[in-house]
Formats: C-alpha cells, sequence, structure tokens
C-alpha cells in the first residue's frame, strides 16, 4: 500500500479541527483515519485528536489479521472511543458539547473496511474503468432529505442546514456503527477526507485528479487541497489518498 495526505486550515478558519492518522500493525494491516472536529473553541480540536490517536495506537498493538477481527474490533474501540470523548467533554467546561466526526479504512490483505460516522467520506477510484464510488454514507440532515425525495442532490450543496450532522463521536452514549467491506482491486485509491473538500470540489473532478497518472499521491493531495481552497477554502481541507499497489491482488 501506499499513502499520502495533506490537512489545510482553509481560507476562512483560524484553527484546523481536521486530524489525519495512518497505523500499521505488526500483522502488516493498516489503518487509516480521518476526523473533523465540532463544537465549541476548542473542543473540535481536541475530540478529533482523541479519536484518532487513540484508536490509532490501540490499532498498533492490536492482534487484527483478518476481515472477522478487524470489524469485531471497530465495533469495540470506536464505542469505547465515544465513551472517552463524552466522559472527557464532562469532566471539563470548555469542552463542553465537543464531538467529531470519523471516517475509517482498514486494509486487510485483498478486503478494505469502511465505516464512519458523520458526513466525512470515503471514495474508491476503480482506474480500470476509471470510475468513483462513494463508499461511506453521509449522516446528515440533507442526505436524510435526499433519501426522502425531498432535495436533490444539486439542492443539498447548497442547503442552508447542509453541515448540520445527525451522527458523530461525542453526541449520546449509543452510537450506530455501519462497517462494510470491499475486495481491492490492483491500483484501486481510496480517498478519505473532510467535507470542506467535497463541499468545494464535486465528484467529476475528484475522479479526474485520482485519475491522474502524471501525479504522486502527495500531488494529488496537494492539487484536491488547493482546489478547495480556490473555491473560497470557508472550512478545514483534510484529504487521504491511499493506493492498492499489490500485484497479488486481481
Amino acid at each position: 500500500m501506499k499513502y499520502a495526505f495533506l490537512s489545510d486550515t482553509g481560507k476562512v478558519r483560524k484553527n484546523n479541527q481536521d486530524y489525519v492518522g495512518i497505523f500499521k500493525n505488526k500483522y502488516g494491516v493498516i489503518l487509516t483515519i480521518v476526523a473533523d472536529g465540532v463544537g465549541g473553541r476548542r473542543g473540535g480540536d481536541v475530540a478529533s485528536e482523541m479519536a484518532v490517536s487513540h484508536i490509532g495506537q490501540l490499532f498498533e498493538s492490536s492482534r487484527v489479521d483478518n476481515e472477522s477481527k478487524g470489524t469485531n474490533w471497530l465495533k469495540r474501540e470506536i464505542n469505547a472511543e465515544n465513551r472517552q470523548i463524552l466522559k472527557t467533554a464532562e469532566s471539563y467546561t470548555d469542552l463542553s458539547g465537543m464531538g467529531t466526526t470519523i471516517v475509517v479504512a482498514m486494509f486487510i490483505e485483498r478486503t478494505v473496511l469502511i465505516t464512519n460516522l458523520g458526513d466525512s467520506r470515503c471514495y474508491r477510484y476503480e482506474a480500470d474503468n476509471n470510475s468513483l464510488t462513494q463508499l461511506s454514507t453521509d449522516h446528515s440532515l440533507v442526505n436524510e432529505m435526499i433519501q426522502r425525495g425531498e432535495l436533490t442532490e444539486e439542492e443539498a450543496r447548497i442547503h442552508p442546514q447542509k453541515n448540520i450532522i445527525t451522527r458523530s463521536l461525542g453526541i449520546s452514549n449509543q452510537i450506530k456503527l455501519d462497517i462494510s467491506s470491499f475486495e481491492m482491486n490492483n491500483d484501486d485509491q481510496f480517498l478519505l477526507c473532510t467535507d470542506g473538500l467535497t463541499n468545494q470540489v464535486d465528484d467529476p473532478t475528484l475522479s479526474q485528479v485520482l485519475g491522474d497518472e502524471a501525479l504522486s499521491l502527495e500531488e494529488k493531495c496537494t492539487k484536491l487541497v488547493d482546489m478547495a481552497n480556490a473555491a473560497g477554502g470557508p472550512d478545514n481541507i483534510t484529504a487521504l489518498v491511499v493506493k492498492n499497489d499489490q500485484e497479488d491482488v486481481k
């Protein structure tokens, strides 16, 4: 696996409440995480850093070496981190109400496990057919309205309540965590990102950048962030790209 990431404050915000991490355990399984903090002057950046750092450090010493163990591990540790964020928020008044979105991709041999809470996303770009697919589900008010037929996707992009999320770490004691698994093809790319990117750069443009063979992974991350900033950069922007280059994956 090859990977690169870039996180940027953007053009408007004073602080970057996004947090990103890549971790590997002793079995060679890779865990990638992107989080977008919400709530309070300091709360958002604390929550996102807690989620990525705690989950990532625990993963490095984990015994996850197959899909079943990976699924169980994600459920257990993300729920545990949710409780820890809630406990921390209750202990410090300046952190009250903090929370964070999270999107996770775990790479186990030919399989990738995807889970998320909130509107941070994971996409898959397949080089064979030049296609981009969103693997995560937005847990947001506007996405629920789209599912009910009340909004089109284009209307959702400019809706005044597009930033309201319906799931995150730190909202309640109980979280609903959906985990999906996908078989990887050689040269597949996976983009994990926050809404600071996807609110400013549409899917066809994301696909075009990921499909540009002249760019390295680092250059793709830089170009995506630059595009979001050129569109106004109203939010923090994070892009993490992972490329599967295992020759034995067909």
